[in-house]
C-alpha cells in the first residue's frame, strides 16, 4: 500500500508501549528488557495549529508532552509540515519509577506519527529519531524492538541488538509509593570512576548477555553485579537494604536497580516467588507493590 493512499485512509491510530527496565545490574545506559505493562496512546489528526492533549496533568498538555514530541520528530525526519493533533493517553507506566515511561511517550508518538505517515522509518530510523530526544537506548530499544535488547551510540548514532532469553526467568519488579526523577539518579554518578570498576562491569555485562539467554542461576547471580551506578544510586532509594534482604531471603536469583530507580527488580524461576515477596515487604513504612511482569517479546504495537 502507497503511503498517500495509507495517508487518505488513516488519520488516527492507537498504538500500545511496553514498560522497559534499563541498565540490569552492570548494562549502564545499554541493556533493557520490554514488560508487560503497558501505555495505549491514541493519535488523531487534526488542522494545523490545533493540539488538544487528555489523560495526563494539566502541566503536560502542551508541546513539550514527550509523546507529542516522538510524533513531531518523526514528522520532522519525514521532511513533512507540522500538523494539528489529539493525544489521548491512558497511561499504566507508573512515572518517575525506573519503568521507561518517558521512553515509552517518546517511542508511543513517534511511532503513531510514523504509522499515520506510511510506515515508510524502520525500527532502526525509529531508534534513531527518539534516541535524538531521550539521549540513551537503554529504554527506547526494548520499547521499540522488544525483548532483550543491548545498545551502543557511536558518533551519535545508535545500534542495537536483540537477545537471546531464558523462557525460565521471571522478571519481579517492586515498586514503591514514592517516585526518584532520573535527573536527581543521575545527579549523583561520578564523572570519572577507576579502570578497574570499568573492567569490572564490561565483563559482567558481557557475560550477562549469555546468562540471561541460557538461564544459569549461578552466572546471573555473578553477572548481575554492578560498579558504576548502584553503589550510588542505592542511597536514594528508601528501604532499599530491607527490600534486597527480603528478596535474597525469599530466594530470588539475582537483584538490581530498575532503571534509575526506585522500582528494584528481582529475578527468579520460583512460580511462588512473587506471593513470598510480596508477604515480606508487608511490613515495611514504604508500600512496596511487587508485580510479576512478563517480558514482551513484540515491543511497541498498532492495536
Amino acid at each position: 500500500m502507497c503511503a498517500a493512499r495509507w495517508r487518505a485512509e488513516m488519520d488516527k491510530i492507537t498504538v500500545r508501549v511496553p514498560a522497559t527496565t534499563a541498565n540490569i545490574g552492570p548494562g549502564f545506559d545499554s541493556m533493557g528488557c520490554a514488560l508487560a505493562l503497558y501505555n495505549e496512546i491514541t493519535c488523531e489528526v487534526l488542522p494545523a495549529g490545533k493540539l488538544v492533549i487528555t489523560g495526563c496533568p494539566e502541566q503536560y498538555q502542551n508541546e513539550e508532552n514527550l509523546a507529542v514530541q516522538g510524533y513531531r520528530a518523526v514528522l520532522k525526519r519525514l521532511g513533512l509540515p507540522q500538523e494539528g493533533l489529539a493525544l489521548d493517553i491512558r497511561a499504566n507506566i507508573p512515572v518517575c519509577r525506573g519503568l521507561g515511561s518517558s521512553a515509552a511517550l517518546i517511542a508511543g508518538g513517534a511511532a503513531a506519527a510514523n504509522l499515520l505517515h506510511g510506515a515508510s522509518l524502520t525500527c532502526d530510523k525509529l531508534l534513531e529519531v527518539t534516541n535524538e530526544i531521550e539521549g540513551h537506548p537503554d529504554n527506547l530499544a526494548p520499547a521499540i524492538y522488544g525483548g532483550l535488547t543491548a545498545s551502543l551510540v557511536e558518533d551519535g548514532k545508535p545500534r542495537t541488538v536483540k537477545l537471546p532469553l531464558s523462557p525460565a526467568l521471571r522478571w519481579v519488579a517492586a515498586i514503591p509509593d514514592f517516585e526518584l526523577s532520573t535527573h536527581a539518579a543521575r545527579s549523583v554518578l561520578p564523572k570519572d570512576v577507576p579502570f578497574a570498576d570499568a573492567v569490572y562491569n564490561a565483563s559482567h555485562a558481557a557475560v550477562l548477555a549469555g546468562a540471561l539467554g541460557s538461564g544459569s542461576r549461578e552466572l546471573i547471580a555473578l553477572a548481575l553485579r554492578d560498579r558504576l551506578h548502584q553503589p550510588y544510586r542505592e542511597k536514594l532509594i528508601p528501604e532499599y537494604g530491607k527490600v534486597k534482604a527480603a528478596a535474597e531471603q525469599c530466594g530470588a536469583i539475582a537483584f538490581c536497580i530498575s532503571g534509575a530507580g526506585p522500582t528494584l527488580l528481582a529475578l527468579t524461576d520460583d512460580e511462588t516467588f512473587a506471593m513470598r515477596y510480596a508477604k515480606a515487604c508487608e511490613h515495611l513504612e514504604h508500600h512496596w507493590h511487587i508485580m510479576e511482569l512478563a517480558v514482551d517479546c513484540e515491543g511497541i504495537r498498532a492495536i
